[in-house]
């Protein structure tokens, strides 16, 4: 039975984001996939990307979907 890549401990890690402000983790390694950028000052192992993760990407909702609560909200407030 074979380790995926993104399961092995002695990888090197990178963090990308999505246009959405969605994470992920990623082997430096593989081709960047579109619609992701590398976030460049981020790189090691798989607990510090994913500690750089956890402290960046505090609300789950894409990007666009906060926007449009946001504006809702707006609306609400101005009756």
């Amino acid at each position: 039975m074979s380790t995926s890549c993104f399961d092995r401990e002695d990888q090197i890690f990178i963090v990308l984001v999505n246009q959405e402000k969605q994470y992920s983790i990623w082997p430096q390694w593989k081709e960047i996939p579109g619609g992701w950028q590398a976030v460049p000052e981020v790189q090691g192992d798989k607990a510090t990307v994913q500690t750089y993760i956890n402290k960046h990407w505090t609300d789950m909702r894409p990007e666009s979907l906060r926007q449009w609560m946001a504006e809702q909200a707006e609306k609400v407030e101005q009756f």
